[in-house]
C-alpha cells in the first residue's frame, strides 16, 4: 500500500475533500475553462468560423429540401431565420466549450468511446441501452426525485415532439397538400415526395394537425412544476438566477399557452384575436430559439458527450480495470477514468492531481491529519 503524500504538501494544497475522486468536475456553464475567464481570440475566431459554416449549411439544406423554396412558406420566415441564428449559436458555443481543457478531454474520450469498434465488440448492447436510459428516459434523475423525473420527462418528450414537427415545417421539408384545396383528404410530403395520405377527420388526421397541441399539453405541467419548485424550494431559490433558471421555464410556458390559444381561437372564436396571438407566439418562439445556445437549454447539446463518457466508464468496468484507493484500497472507479480525471486536472494546472487516487473518506482523513500536524501542532 503506497504511502500518501507528505502532510506538509497536503496542507499547502487546495482542499482535496471537495472532490469525490470519481467524477470529473464539469466545465463551467459559460463554456470557459474557468468561471469568468476570457475566451482567447483564436478560439473566438475558430468558433465564429464554425458558426458561419454550420449556418450556411443549414441555409443550403433549407433551399434544397424545400425544392429551391417552392415548398417554403413565407409566413414562417421569422422562424426559419431564428433557426439559422440557432445553428450559428450552437456551433459557436460548442466550439468554445470543447476548447476548454476539461471539456476537450471529455469530448475526445466521450465521442471516441461512442465510435469505438472495440467498445462495440465488448458490449454491443451498451450504447443503445445508455441512449435509451441516459438520454431518453434520464433514469439518473429518478434517483433524485420521482416528481422531478416525471416533470423533466414531460418537458423532454414535449419538446422533442414539437421540434420534430416545427423544424421540418419551418424549413419547407414537410408539406401537407389537399387535392380539393380544403380537405378533408390530405397528403404529407417530405422533400416533395409523398409519404402518406390521410383524412383530416379521422384519428390519424387529428393527431397530424394537433401534434403541437399535444406537445404543449406535455410541456405546460412539466415546466410549471419546475417553476413552482423554484419559487418554493429554499435550495433552488438560493442558487437560482432569473435569466438562467427562470427565463427558460417561462419561455416554454408562454410558447405552449399561446400555441394552445391559437387552436382555441380558430375553433371556438372563429379566429378572434388570432393575429395578436400569432405574433406573440412567434416572438416567444424566436426569442427561445435564439436564447438556446446561451442559456440553460445548451445542456441539450452537451448531453450526448456525457453518454460517451458513461460508455467509457462502462467498458472499463467490463475489463475489470478498477482503480483502488492508495490508502484504504477501496475501489474508486475504473483506472482509465481516474487517469482521465488526473489528466484533466493537469491540463487545468491545478497542481494536486495525485489526490484523484484517494477515495473521499481518505481525502478527509489526510486533510485532517495535515491540519493537526501542520496548523494545530500539539492540539489535543
Amino acid at each position: 500500500m503506497t504511502e500518501p503524500p507528505e502532510a506538509s504538501a497536503s496542507a499547502a494544497q487546495p482542499d482535496p475533500g471537495a472532490s469525490t475522486g470519481a467524477a470529473v468536475a464539469p466545465p463551467p456553464a459559460d463554456g470557459s475553462a474557468r468561471a469568468g475567464a476570457a475566451v482567447p481570440r483564436s478560439v473566438t475566431a475558430r468558433a465564429t468560423a464554425a458558426g458561419v459554416i454550420v449556418s450556411l449549411l443549414l441555409i443550403v439544406a433549407i433551399v434544397l429540401g424545400s425544392r429551391f423554396l417552392e415548398n417554403f412558406d413565407s409566413a414562417l420566415l421569422p422562424y426559419a431565420v431564428a433557426t439559422v441564428f440557432l445553428a450559428f449559436g450552437v456551433a459557436y458555443r460548442y466550439t468554445v466549450w470543447v476548447s476548454a481543457p476539461g471539456a476537450r478531454r471529455l469530448f475526445r474520450k466521450g465521442w471516441g468511446s461512442l465510435f469505438s469498434a472495440a467498445n462495440f465488440r465488448k458490449a454491443p448492447t451498451a450504447l443503445p441501452k445508455m441512449i435509451a436510459t441516459y438520454l431518453g428516459f434520464q433514469k439518473f434523475l429518478g434517483a433524485r426525485s420521482h416528481a422531478r423525473w416525471a416533470a423533466h420527462q414531460l418537458i423532454f418528450w414535449g419538446c422533442i415532439l414539437a421540434s420534430l414537427i416545427t423544424f421540418p415545417l419551418t424549413w419547407g421539408w414537410f408539406t401537407f397538400t389537399s387535392g380539393s384545396g380544403s380537405g378533408p383528404g390530405y397528403e404529407m410530403r417530405i422533400w416533395g415526395f409523398k409519404i402518406i395520405g390521410f383524412d383530416s377527420l379521422d384519428i390519424l388526421g387529428w393527431l397530424m394537425f394537433h401534434g403541437l397541441d399535444i406537445a404543449a399539453v406535455l410541456v405546460i405541467p412539466g415546466a410549471s412544476y419546475f417553476l413552482w419548485r423554484r419559487m418554493k424550494d429554499r435550495g433552488a431559490i438560493t442558487g437560482q438566477r432569473f435569466g438562467y433558471d427562470l427565463v427558460p421555464l417561462i419561455a416554454l410556458i408562454v410558447i405552449s399557452v399561446t400555441g394552445l390559444l391559437l387552436t382555441f381561437s380558430s375553433i371556438f372564436l372563429h379566429g378572434g384575436g388570432y393575429e395578436f396571438l400569432a405574433i406573440l407566439h412567434m416572438v416567444s418562439v424566436v426569442f427561445t430559439l435564439i436564447y438556446i445556445p446561451f442559456g440553460k437549454f445548451f445542456h441539450i447539446v452537451q448531453r450526448p458527450a456525457a453518454v460517451g463518457m458513461q460508455l467509457f466508464k462502462y467498458t472499463g468496468r467490463q475489463d475489470q480495470e478498477v482503480f483502488s484507493c492508495r490508502r484504504c484500497e477501496e475501489p474508486i472507479d475504473t483506472a482509465p477514468y481516474v487517469e482521465n480525471l488526473r489528466g484533466t486536472m493537469r491540463d487545468l494546472s491545478l497542481g494536486f492531481d495525485e489526490w484523484a487516487e484517494y477515495c473521499p473518506r481518505c481525502k478527509r482523513v489526510l486533510r485532517g491529519s495535515a491540519y493537526l500536524s501542520q496548523v494545530k501542532k500539539g492540539f489535543k
